[in-house]
Parts: C-alpha cells; structure tokens; sequence
C-alpha cells in the first residue's frame, strides 16, 4: 500500500487509533499521520488546501500558527483595496509553508515565493500548482540577499520568524527574524507597499516608533480571538490608520483615525451591555466607540459600554441587561436566584473567576452572563444578561 492510498483510506480515523494499530507494508506511517491529522485540521481553518487533493501538510504546531483561510483572505482584500490597480509583481519573503502566499499571488501578474528553508520550498514547489498557482517562483534563498538583487515591486509581504536561535518565542520588532527595521529603507525602496505580518502579542507603539511610513495597522481576530497584527507600510504621506477586523461567523470592521478619544460615561448600566472585540482592545481604540456608536462606557478601564437603544452594529458582543446590583450578600441573593450554571466574566473586579463560581456555587455555560464589574462611582457591580 502506498502513503498516498493510506491517507485517503483513513482520512477520516482517529490518529491516536491508527498509531496504535499494524502498519501495512510500504506505509510511512509518521508521514501519513501527520498528514492525516493536518487535513482534519484543514478542513475548517483551510477547506481550500483541504479540497485539493496531494497537497502536503505541515506538522500539527505549524498548522496551529499558519495563517487561516479567513485571515489569508483578508489580507488579499486588503491588499485589492490599496492596489486597485497595475498590480504587476509581488514577493513573499517569508514563504514558510506557503498560505499567505496561496491566496495573495493570483492578484498579481508575477509572484516570487522566498523562503530560506530547501525543504519547504521543495512543498511550496508541491503544493502552488495543486492549489492553483502556476504563474509563481520559487527561490531557496535569505530574504536579505533577495531584496538585494531583486526589482521594483507593487508588493512585498513577510512574516518574520518570532523564535530565536534557541527556539524561544519572541515578540519584539527587532527580535524577529528576518528585522523589519533594518530592512525598512530597502523594502520601501523595493516596493510599493510592503504588508508584515506580526504576533498579536507586538507592542503596537513600539512597532510605530521602529518603523517608518506606516500607513495602517490592522489588528485581526476571528471569532473574538486576536490571531495576527498586520503593519502596512508604503512611501508617502498618508495619516495612520486602524482597522479591527472579526471575522468568523459574523464579520465586524472598525476603521478609526483616531486612536485616543474623550470617553462618554453612565453612572449605571442601562438596557444593552456591549463588550468590544479582541481587535478593538488590542489597539486600544476603544473609547472611539463612544462617538461612533453613542454608546456610553461604565469606567475608564472596565471596557465595558451600554445603552438604552439596542445598538445592532456595535463591533463586539451585544447582551440585554436583565438585572444589576451591588456584590452585598442580599443583592446577590437577588442577582442569581434561579441560577445554577452561567458564562461569567471578570472585567475590572477585585476577584478571579474561579474564585466567583466557588462562593457562589455556579456552574459553566447555559444561556445566562455575568459581568463582575466596577461602575464609574468605583463600586463593585454584578451584571446579569
């Protein structure tokens, strides 16, 4: 039996089951266990790679940080929206195991994928014409010495590597590799835009003071996880711009100029409870909420907004209030009557959440939320949505 036969007889099984049985002869069985496991995985963070029959798949971990199908998506909007126009050639620096690249190369007439690593070239070399990809390059070689010698393009795209030579996980600009800041002189006179993709953990102000002509800054969560941050830089004057983008089930986009803003505050919670997306907190954009959506916030640092009108479009969670109280013994008695089990969170509250569900005997889940809280006064309040 060959690799390939196993893999579709078994795409389905449970990998931990197939390790432990016989393997058939001619059967690489580490090869095809990753490969099953990578297109289970596939099948809802990538459908299009998982559509695509005799694509190779990284191991578990990389598919864990590779880009998504939405967020790769994402940015090949974004990146239509900046080049509506004459989008002749584009670079990968960073190939890795190539989805960024598989998604942004078709809007250009020429694409070179880069990546230092011969192994994973010789996948990308697999993978892009299964995927679609015929028009693209691949080079095996640093990106420091393609930018060196390559031409002009209308795109360079990296995601340097956040892992330094002993494996251990970095997040600082230029601890990352290859260094955006050394390099930012020649990827702006390299390109007409260049898009790096950073950790979501990426100190944003230190990014901004290491980085010249950045134009945009996008900060991407799906399903209220912040995944990835994207810095856009290009030549020109052009005032800096934020998006917070959710994507998932339902897309939310918050597009601001202005990054600190004068907060509306309610002395109390009122009809409607909002919290924002990941995106918006991550940036700290979110008193900008205040004026876009008229809504109020309930203390400086509780990031937590209400109002009397249900505001539908707000980027971020949405709850009706159905009580609120103080955290006294007869107010709570109040507050949880009848409630055994609920999603609860801590937002500005001298407490943890673990803490909260042993004194007040609560389960997980159900269809009832608590917001342990503190109100604009400074007292302690319980919301229940």
């Amino acid at each position: 039996m060959t690799n390939a036969e196993y893999i579709a007889l078994h795409r389905t099984d449970d990998v931990r089951r197939l390790a432990l049985q016989r393997v058939p002869d001619g059967v690489d069985i580490s090869f095809c266990l990753t490969q099953i496991e990578a297109w289970q995985m596939a099948r809802t963070k990538l459908p299009l790679w998982a559509e695509s029959e005799g694509v190779i798949f990284p191991p578990r971990l990389s598919m864990e940080q590779c880009s998504s199908q939405l967020t790769a998506r994402y940015k090949a909007r974004q990146i239509t929206r900046l080049l509506p126009d004459n989008r002749f050639s584009m670079a990968d620096l960073t190939g890795g195991f190539g989805v960024d690249f598989s998604f942004l190369s078709p809007l250009f007439a020429e694409a070179t994928y880069v990546e230092r690593n011969a192994g994973l070239c010789r996948i990308a070399e697999h993978n892009l014409p299964l995927l679609g990809v015929l028009h693209a390059g691949v080079k095996c070689m640093e990106a420091e010495a393609f930018l060196q010698e390559c031409a002009h393009r209308s795109l360079i795209f990296l995601d340097p590597a956040r892992r330094d030579d002993a494996g251990r996980k970095v997040v600082a600009i230029n601890s990352c590799s290859p260094s955006v800041e050394a390099l930012q002189e020649m990827l702006l006179s390299k390109a007409r835009l260049t898009m790096v993709k950073f950790s979501p953990m990426l100190d944003i102000d230190q990014a901004i003071g290491c980085l010249h002509h950045v134009r945009e800054v996008h900060a991407v969560s799906v399903d209220g996880e912040c995944k990835e941050l994207l810095l856009v830089m290009g030549e020109g004057e052009s005032p800096l711009t934020y998006f917070c983008a959710n994507l998932g089930r339902e897309e939310q986009l918050l597009v601001t100029r202005e990054r600190r803003a004068e907060a509306t505050f309610a002395a109390t919670p009122e009809q409607y409870l909002y919290e924002p997306n990941a995106s918006i907190l991550k940036l700290g954009v979110q008193d900008v909420l205040c004026n876009e959506y008229g809504v109020k916030k309930l203390h400086p640092f509780s990031h937590l907004f209400t109002s009397e009108e249900l505001v539908g479009q707000f980027p971020g969670r949405r709850f009706r209030v159905e009580q609120w109280g103080g955290c006294g013994k007869r107010e709570l008695k109040v507050l949880l009557g009848g409630v055994g089990k609920a999603n609860l969170a801590i937002r500005n509250f001298p407490a943890t959440v673990a803490d909260l569900r042993r004194r007040w005997h609560l389960g997980e889940g159900g269809d009832t939320y608590l917001f342990a809280t503190t109100l604009h006064d400074g007292t302690h309040a319980l919301i229940r949505c």
